[in-house]
């Protein structure tokens, strides 16, 4: 039970950790204590929406090729690849074969540390955002 909850916050760790520094990235782009207030609190934001998008896109690209929907993309790239080997030919197989060969190889995870920690980012980016609606938007 140790070993799984070590790995489970060290995963957690490390989605955090892209999520900083990609919010970093986007404080350090936009020259974050050059500004006023008001265009800081838009800087930060920015800085985590951008970061919590990422990482929940990301998160459901993982969904969506768990599921097996780029199973075709692949099988496509196969043969292409094969066209060009000599006698690459020969190893074609018919693509329902390789659908049930890759999803029976396929391992099932539940993930969901990227969603997580995206949803709650993207959740901080938008309370930046209510606080400088509400304290700096004149109408």
């Amino acid at each position: 039970m140790k070993q799984e909850k070590k790995a489970t916050l060290r995963n957690y760790g490390i989605c955090v950790g892209i999520e900083v520094l990609i919010a970093f990235l986007v404080i350090w782009s936009k020259g974050f204590f050059a500004h006023s207030l008001a265009v800081n609190i838009q800087i930060l934001s920015d800085a985590f929406f951008v970061a919590g998008i990422l990482m929940t896109m990301f998160a459901g690209m993982m969904y969506i090729s768990g599921e097996g929907a780029l199973i075709g993309i692949g099988f496509v790239i196969r043969n292409v690849f094969l066209a060009f080997i000599p006698m690459g030919r020969t190893r074609h197989e018919v693509y329902a074969d390789y659908r049930a060969r890759k999803l029976k190889n396929a391992k099932k995870s539940s993930n969901r540390y990227p969603l997580v920690t995206g949803l709650i980012f993207l959740f901080i980016g938008t309370v930046f955002t209510i606080i400088w609606h509400m304290a700096f938007y004149n109408v």
